[in-house]
């Protein structure tokens, strides 16, 4: 996909693009140049919730009762 920059250095996101990542107006993106390329990262509007569920089946709670076994041996 490609658009183009107005001379007001505007540019518009494209609707597949607004549609697939949920962008709507008023949304913040976050603007990444690392030197080489420039990443374009939509914030959502409510980052906890957008989180809520990512860690799913990756058993943080069987990993957090070894640490605290862990912890309490070395005491």
């Amino acid at each position: 996909m490609r658009t183009t920059v107005t001379k007001r250095a505007q540019t518009v996101v494209p609707a597949e693009i607004r549609a697939r990542y949920q962008i709507k107006g008023g949304d913040l993106l976050e603007w990444i140049d690392d030197g080489k390329s420039i990443k374009v990262i939509p914030i959502p509007r409510d980052p906890v919730a957008a989180l809520r569920g990512s860690a799913r089946g990756e058993g943080l709670t069987a990993k957090l009762l070894e640490s605290r076994d862990d912890d309490r041996k070395r005491e």
